[in-house]
């Protein structure tokens, strides 16, 4: 799931058997596990991930258009449906008319799905923005230039943004972050390996394809190599992606003069107030990664100005490509589609186009889709069920031996004042400043999404200094996700991931337990993971730990980072444990709470036995499974491995289980069973 610390900154069993007298017709059962997708003659203590998944796993083809497949991407496709269907029948609700949120989302939907019109305006809207590169002179030009990128939303070098202070959550104050890469992370720069280095030379030919498909003027390799000089760089400077878990070195406070100093090539104050920032509201600001900062300002002073132009005409030519024509749109597609992730050909445009509007206006269309897809029966078991998660982790901490009664207080003073949001906001997010053209001479897909842009960042910018909005979503109701937020200290669940494989409210409990008890699980342990940890009760960046329990949590964690480090993905390719480290803690955390929580469930509506010959405990564990069941693309896998903080499925499937003694209990796991575990090695957490 989602972590958002800083958005900026996710067989053969028998079923069982009727009892003698009873009618020969088949018992009925609440919906539960599918029989069918489990592994044939598969050991559960030997392989429990091909026990659950096994037939599921030989059958499954990976679509053409995905880097990998599994619950999550089958949901969200069949989420697509619902909401392909919606746009479909809202565009023609009479009640959704001219000036609602509603129909501003349906109008930026149907203009992106005009392929025409993108042909017909071709890459002509990115002249306004080479024309002013091309006249860039001085230091002055580039500055007042680089002010209107970034309020129109493009990213060259660094980044201006509003989110709550890590130090006080209730404000909103001013980040200064680093940016402009086209590669994921700086690892992709700096790696050594044969692949690596192929995908550095495949990314330099990308760049000059693009630049040339563009019209933009010039040799287009050699304005190619310029940007790979300058993205160099800047990545040389950047954090890399395990130091950038690292959420105090994240926090330095500033004045703005203090910035000046720190990066005196730029003149702050004028660059701000160009951006929108009001000063009178800016007392300090904080930047994320100083030394980057000081590179932005070493790159301006000794790289050629019309170096400094290839790389800014890369960035809009970067982020426009994929609003254009389909000559841009597929090229584009060619290195980060498929060289980066292995995927062999795009998404249905109607897919692609709803993922953008989701992304751009999708809480207007929210909730149409809220109204059709989630019952209140649906919320009310979601609620139940986190409430027994709640008393489960409340138990867990009372019962901690390695954790003192002071640091336990204040653990439970955090658990007790967690937020818990389900299903979607009670307050809609309002659309009505924002202009979505649908006709006229100057109108396109492209120019829809600079508007967007630019209308995001107006409305982040303005926040600065202002009291945080608890109220607001992260997510749509409609993302198949979930998130913890810490500056918040709440845990969100869209009304969309509360579907089959993660949850069904008519269903056998223990497979609920097992698929969103566990998820649920996973979220609440993440304001206890080596990042969420970090912040109290009230979501503030302050230490609520003794020295010695902190030091006892993370020599846990360590061995934690140490059982992941070796786990083998592809052919030297090793998960990164502490890279992973706290989504690892939430799934342990998370499915020992949902271990928890299921007694507790049965305690209170009865133990419904034996279903499909096996047990209440044995069924959580083999829903836990199944939703990580997922088959990837070699490079997908890889990018994955580089750059998520979550580990692969199949890692998540079966690495939690090997720490879990009610897991032994439940499947008999003895000593010299392949997925036996030694007791000191075993990691417990939460």
């Amino acid at each position: 799931m989602r972590n958002s610390i800083l958005s900026l900154l996710v067989i053969g069993v028998l079923s069982a058997c009727t009892a003698p007298g009873e009618d020969a017709k088949e018992k009925e059962m609440p919906p539960g596990l599918d029989m069918t997708m489990m592994g044939e003659d598969v050991d559960p203590k030997e392989d429990f991930y091909r026990f659950a998944n096994g037939n599921w796993l030989d059958k499954t083809e990976i679509p053409a258009d995905e880097g990998r497949w599994g619950g999550f991407p089958e949901l969200r496709e069949k989420n697509d449906k619902i909401m392909l269907d919606i746009m479909d029948r809202s565009a023609q609700n009479p009640d959704f008319g001219d000036g609602t949120d509603e129909r501003k989302a349906i109008d930026f939907f149907a203009v992106g799905m005009d392929s025409t019109l993108a042909e017909r305006v071709g890459t002509k809207p990115l002249s306004k923005w080479m024309d002013q590169i091309n006249a860039l002179s001085s230091k002055e030009d580039l500055q007042n230039l680089l002010a209107e990128m970034h309020r129109t939303g493009y990213g060259p070098f660094h980044g201006v943004a509003s989110f709550a202070n890590l130090m006080d959550s209730e404000i909103n104050s001013l980040y200064v972050v680093a940016g402009g890469l086209g590669l994921p992370n700086r690892d992709y720069y700096t790696k050594e390996d044969a692949k690596s280095k192929e995908i550095r030379e495949k990314y330099v030919a990308h760049v000059g394809r693009m630049m040339s498909l563009a019209g933009v003027e010039g040799d287009a390799y050699a304005m190619a190599n310029d940007v790979m000089e300058i993205e160099n760089r800047l990545a040389l400077a950047s954090l890399t992606p395990i130091e950038a878990r690292n959420i105090p070195a994240l926090y330095n406070p500033m004045p703005v003069d203090g910035l000046q100093e720190l990066s005196p090539t730029i003149q702050w104050k004028s660059y701000l107030e160009g951006v929108g920032v009001d000063l009178g509201k800016v007392d300090t600001l904080i930047v994320t990664q100083p030394k980057f900062m000081k590179e932005v300002t070493a790159t301006f002073n000794e790289v050629d100005m019309e170096k400094i132009k290839n790389y800014l005409a890369w960035n809009v030519v970067n982020q426009a490509a994929n609003f254009l024509n389909n000559e841009m749109v597929q090229a584009n597609f060619d290195f980060y589609g498929k060289t980066i992730r292995g995927t062999e050909q795009m998404r249905p445009r109607s897919e692609r186009v709803l993922s953008t509007t989701n992304g751009v206006i999708g809480e207007a269309i929210g909730k149409v889709y809220v109204a059709e897809t989630f019952p209140p029966e649906a919320k009310a078991s979601a609620e139940e069920m986190v409430g027994n998660l709640m008393k489960a982790f409340d138990k867990r901490i009372r019962n901690l031996e390695w954790m003192s009664e002071e640091t336990k207080e204040q653990a439970l003073k955090k658990l007790n004042n967690l937020t818990v949001k389900i299903g979607y906001p009670d307050k809609w997010r309002d659309y009505s400043t924002l202009e979505v053209k649908k006709s006229g001479e100057s109108y396109s897909y492209y120019e829809n999404m600079e508007n967007a842009w630019r209308w995001q960042f107006e409305e982040n910018i303005k926040e600065i200094g202002e009291p945080v909005d608890k109220q607001r979503w992260g997510m749509n109701p409609q993302t198949v996700n979930a998130y913890f937020n810490p500056l918040n200290n709440e845990i969100v669940f869209p009304a969309a991931i509360l579907q089959p494989p993660f949850y069904n409210y008519t269903a056998d409990a223990a497979v609920n337990y097992g698929g969103m008890g566990a998820v649920i699980g996973h979220e609440i342990s993440h304001g206890f993971d080596d990042q969420g940890s970090r912040f109290d009760f009230q979501g503030n960046m302050v230490n609520w730990w003794t020295e010695d329990d902190k030091k006892r949590f993370e020599e846990r964690s360590e061995k934690l980072v140490a059982q992941y480090d070796a786990y083998k993905a592809l052919d030297s390719v090793y998960v990164q444990g502490k890279l992973t480290l706290g989504e690892n803690i939430g799934d342990l955390g998370g499915l020992n709470a949902a271990y928890d929580g299921l007694q507790i469930h049965l305690a209170e509506n009865g133990n419904p036995g034996l279903i499909d010959g096996f047990t209440p405990e044995q069924r959580l564990f083999i829903s836990w499974a199944t939703i990580w069941r997922t088959k990837y693309r070699d490079e997908t896998l890889r990018t994955q491995v580089l750059t998520d903080p979550h580990s692969p499925g199949m890692f998540r499937a079966i690495g939690p289980l090997t720490n879990m003694e009610t897991f032994y209990q439940a499947f008999d796991v003895k000593e010299g069973d392949e997925l036996w575990r030694p007791e000191e090695e075993r990691v417990i957490i939460w």
